[in-house]
């Protein structure tokens, strides 16, 4: 499909600089409609206004979803069940915000006789991939537009420069100099002094989480309930998905819960600095891992660790729509039939420490634990099994 044979475009649009200035470069070189999308995925304050400036900026129209259950549900749980963290600390709450964008701009093209679909991230970047694969997963007839592999646009003044020349209307200026990305999971910011992985960052960059050294001086106590593995309650009140992280991610932040400092391998093999907020997700994490400790036995644990790994990277490289993923996610949702329980947690100081479990899954057997006397493990047991597991050492040594 040539440049010019673009009848329809759907953008995924976040009201930002880039794809505000997107908006009126579509027209102009390709002549055609556009269309903006926006997924609500808990951004807040950041929807104010979209409609108008999306207008303004040259759109037809602006559709916007609330995704935001949708997100939690089908996306963010199946990571967290799977134990899914990139490289030791990121919980990848940008990464599996992509596909859903892009799953429901696929269904919205197809419901507006598009032709096209656009996206604005750069070619330095991971969303790229995680925006087009799920194109071509889901619609590979679409044509793919990436305006930061075409356009002449190479800075911030330079898109600033741009929206001044077509009038398009944004609250950017070049002195900011962060670049985040908002849902109901977590917060990033990159860019600005964070481009030298040796700068500390500035406390006035944090917005969902105070420093722990300003939290309180009292420590606060948590109960997560888990059914199946879905977190359903909050010391006792039982909340729908999207209500109980907005709740922990409020208690999370207060105490300064958590804050990632990462530097980390991006998909296209260049090295990026990243701070990333999540206090919500830090809680859930801690929590579920907590309680898989006490209701799945080591075998399973240890094959859910393997796979964790995996999952992790498949998440951040883009390729949520494959089969490994459905064939991951049926083990895994195996694993969560027993994942019923309650975890107590500590909130202090940037720390979520667990300080209480309890399942009625438990495989957790007291009377085999304890250090008194029991009248269920005989101890003289151990001399023929350290026998039989020592055996292949006992041999090697034998034959020095």
């Amino acid at each position: 499909m040539a440049k010019g044979e673009v009848k329809k475009v759907v953008l995924a649009y976040s009201g930002g600089l880039d794809t505000s200035v997107i908006v009126p470069w579509l027209r102009e070189n390709y002549g055609c409609e556009v269309i903006c999308f926006c997924a609500d995925l808990g951004q807040a304050e950041e929807l104010e206004g979209l409609e108008e400036k999306a207008l303004k900026s040259g759109a037809s129209k602006l559709i916007v979803r609330d995704l935001r259950e949708e997100f939690l549900r089908d996306y963010v749980l199946p990571t967290m069940q799977a134990g899914a963290i990139y490289e030791r600390k990121y919980l990848l709450g940008t990464s599996f915000a992509r596909p859903i964008i892009a799953r429901h701009q696929v269904l919205i093209a197809e419901e507006e006789g598009a032709d096209a679909v656009a996206h604005g991230a750069t070619g330095k970047g991971n969303d790229q991939v995680r925006f087009e694969l799920t194109y071509f997963a889901l619609n590979p007839r679409l044509k793919i537009i990436a305006p930061w592999r075409e356009w002449s646009i190479r800075s911030r003044q330079d898109a600033l420069d741009y929206a001044a020349e077509y009038g398009v209307p944004v609250t950017a200026t070049a002195e900011k100099i962060y670049s985040r990305d908002r849902n109901l999971w977590h917060l990033s910011h990159e860019g600005g002094v964070l481009e030298d992985p040796w700068n500390e960052p500035e406390e006035d960059m944090f917005q969902l989480s105070v420093s722990p050294q300003a939290a309180p001086d009292t420590p606060e106590y948590l109960v997560i309930a888990f059914e199946q593995g879905v977190p359903v309650a909050v010391n006792g009140e039982r909340l729908g998905l999207v209500a109980l992280v907005e709740r922990l991610n409020a208690v999370g932040g207060r105490h300064g819960v958590g804050r990632v400092d990462l530097v980390e391998n991006r998909l296209v093999g260049m090295k990026s600095h990243g701070v990333y907020e999540t206090p919500g997700g830090t809680i859930l994490y801690t929590a579920h891992r907590e309680l898989e400790s006490i209701v799945l036995d080591k075998e399973t644990l240890r094959a859910k660790d393997r796979i964790a790994l995996d999952y992790a990277d498949l998440v951040y490289n883009g390729r949520w729509f494959t089969p490994v993923r459905e064939a991951y996610d049926a083990f895994v949702r195996s694993t969560q039939r027993t994942m019923t329980g309650e975890v107590r947690l500590r909130l202090y100081k940037g720390n979520a420490e667990v300080v209480g479990r309890r399942s009625p899954h438990s495989l957790y057997n007291e009377d085999l634990a304890t250090f008194g006397a029991d009248m269920v493990y005989n101890q003289k047991d151990a001399e023929a099994f350290i026998k039989l597991y020592g055996l292949g050492i006992k041999v090697q040594a034998l034959t020095r």
